[in-house]
């Protein structure tokens, strides 16, 4: 049998293995799960006959080594920065992989030796990267291909509760990794493009400068601004694009409620909180604001923020219990940001039932004929339950497909790359819309052209 090895055991991996479950049959595939916790990878298993669960830790050289060796090909589903470990006993034992990651430059750096041994390894095959970059370049090629010019380029994803989950003020719920939603647009400016000048917006000015997004039957969104928009311009072939923009989608008004966190500072993730273990959330929260012998917390905050009483900011804020005197932080040594985590975390968190959400939203300025037209492609996916979230499905699914196309030779262009190659893009949009990941496109003219060339 063709042995498939997936090293990690998280929540995107039990569609993944599912996948190749259902096609172990058809396909003479064997699935090894191993992981450092071997109750999930035993859970993942689930008594499948082509399906075994092993001890593996990543630091563990030896084992590793073995897994790998024994593997026709490996998926990484571990945390981005323990990729390399596994790469580099890829590379020397000629095993092929696949990771739903970014593409580090330490990864990057092996793409010659890579390509000399006829290898591939895909990266960000998952949602976000992934299918943006699929459906993406699917639109831009066939632009093209018809002798089209890209002028405009925007796009956007958000990780939401479903509309039938979402129970609260804020319109949110974690549905992934809470720390990167709490620490998110920090380390820099963002950067983009707009109609041919570069534009940054610093951290403390991202969550108020949104834009607004429509998707039929799920009604309005707002997008605040990914800090690199540019990374991808040379990479998808739009060095001569006037605007260029990615985004992370929210529903409406959660940016703006946001923003209190970060002008008050808890966000922060550089530094450590005196006492932290004994604070309540009330404590923590009077601990960013002025001293005053007669202004209550409540008080200073909405003076200081300049939130009135009956603005539905306040209402939110009250919600998170963010002024409770009895609730304890209970982290020893903890940053702004991982007890605003934790805050979050007793609110946010997915109740048993709850549903996630995708929503993907991609834009296209063109210019073809001499005429300036705009295409708008969206996606919706809608979780089945806490297992087979839609988060676990959009990453999953087209990490399963690329590597049983690796694995059927249907995929051969060598080297460490991203799945933006027609011969990738093409098969598996196709096959994820038959588990219902489907893009529906409008086009209409192209409204934001300018045609005096004037920058904003």
């Amino acid at each position: 049998m063709r042995k498939i090895l997936v090293i990690g055991a998280g929540k995107s991996t039990a569609v993944l293995i599912k996948y190749f479950q259902d096609k172990s049959s058809s396909e003479n595939l064997y699935i090894t799960i191993g992981d450092i916790s071997i109750e999930n990878a035993k859970k993942l298993a689930s008594d499948h006959p082509n399906t075994e669960a092993v001890l593996l830790d990543v630091f563990d050289q030896d084992s590793r080594q073995k897994a790998i060796q024994n593997a026709d090909i490996v998926v990484s589903m571990l945390p981005a920065r323990f990729h390399i470990e596994v790469a580099k006993d890829c590379l020397q034992y000629g095993k092929c992989m696949v990771t739903a990651s970014y593409v580090s430059p330490e990864m990057q750096e092996l793409d010659a030796k890579v390509r000399e041994k006829g290898l591939v390894f895909m990266n960000e095959i998952g949602v976000d990267p992934g299918i943006d970059h699929m459906s993406a370049m699917q639109v831009i090629d066939r632009i093209r291909n018809q002798g089209g010019k890209i002028i405009l380029f925007e796009s956007f994803t958000g990780g939401l509760v479903a509309p039938e989950s979402d129970t609260n003020l804020w319109n949110y719920k974690f549905t992934w990794n809470p720390r990167n939603v709490v620490i998110a647009g920090q380390g820099g400016a963002a950067e983009f493009l707009q109609e041919g000048t570069y534009k940054y917006i610093p951290y403390h000015k991202l969550f108020r400068r949104t834009e607004f997004l429509e998707v039929e039957d799920y009604g309005r969104f707002e997008a605040y601004a990914n800090r690199n928009s540019l990374k991808y311009q040379n990479i998808y072939g739009l060095d001569d694009i006037l605007t260029l923009y990615r985004g992370t989608i929210r529903r409406v008004g959660f940016s703006r409620a946001w923003n209190t966190f970060v002008q008050l500072g808890m966000t922060a993730d550089d530094y450590t909180l005196a006492n932290s273990e004994n604070m309540s959330y009330r404590d923590f929260t009077n601990s960013f604001l002025a001293y005053s012998p007669s202004d209550s917390v409540e008080l200073k905050l909405r003076h200081y923020l300049k939130i009135d009483q009956d603005d539905i900011m306040w209402d939110k804020l009250l919600e998170l219990d963010l002024f409770n005197p009895d609730k304890k932080v209970g982290i020893p040594n903890a940053t702004p940001a991982q007890i605003l985590q934790k805050i979050l975390m007793d609110k946010w968190t997915l109740d048993e039932g709850d549903k996630d959400m995708i929503v993907m939203y991609h834009k296209f300025g063109y210019e073809i004929n001499g005429k300036h037209k705009q295409i708008d492609a969206t996606m919706v996916s809608i979780g089945k339950d806490q297992t087979y979230t839609a988060m676990a499905r959009t990453v999953g699914l087209p990490v399963a497909m690329a590597t049983l196309r690796i694995l059927n030779k249907q995929i051969t262009t060598p080297g460490v790359q991203i799945p933006i190659q027609e011969e990738v893009y093409t098969p598996i949009l196709k096959e994820l819309e038959e588990y219902g990941i489907i893009f529906k496109e409008k086009e209409c003219d192209y409204l934001g052209y300018n045609p005096d060339g004037v920058k904003g």
